[in-house]
């Protein structure tokens, strides 16, 4: 189904502002996945934040213009399928990379985007693993707390040696 002109600058316009707020970016070479696999994929990705888009490389290239994924318009040949990040950086690796394990033999990806460059397929795992918002949170928030309940611990210490020094006099005392 071919799209008139009005079709396309509407679609360029939706992908250029989802790229504008988006995280990060994967694409991959999809031909080859069935159309329920794909509704799969769509599915899994509204659940997490991903917007996920197949759309022809010249649109993609004028709808990244002038963002931080124009980096990517040289690796843009071929059927490709985008997923954007819209909150964690790393849900839209993740999305792909469970897709690649899953479908080895037709899924193909082609590159990640993140911070203005474009990084190599071998690295959307290193993505992946990027901690959500949640978990960066958690870990900063046990790294803050550990001087302090360092500190308290110290601090308590010399309390805690007299009560069991009272306790082991008094107990010696008892027998």
């Amino acid at each position: 189904m071919s799209l008139n002109l009005e079709q396309k600058k509407a679609l360029v316009a939706e992908l250029a502002a989802v790229a504008r707020s988006a995280q990060s970016l994967v694409a991959v070479e999809y031909a080859g996945l069935t159309v329920e696999k794909i509704t799969e994929l769509r599915r899994k990705a509204r659940e997490s934040g991903v917007f996920v888009k197949v759309a022809k490389n010249t649109l993609m290239r004028r709808a990244l213009e002038g963002t931080d994924y124009a980096c990517v318009e040289q690796a843009l040949s071929g059927p490709l399928l985008f997923a954007f990040s819209k909150e964690d950086p790393g849900a839209a690796a993740r999305l792909i990379r469970d897709l690649v394990k899953a479908n080895q033999e037709v899924v193909k990806p082609r590159f990640v985007a993140l911070g203005g460059r474009m990084y190599p397929p071998a690295d959307i795992e290193r993505v992946a693993s990027l901690p959500t918002r949640e978990q960066a949170i958690a870990m900063l928030m046990g790294l803050l707390k550990a001087p302090i309940e360092k500190l308290a611990r110290t601090l308590a210490e010399p309390a805690a040696r007299l009560a069991r020094a009272t306790a082991a006099v008094r107990d010696r005392k008892a027998a």
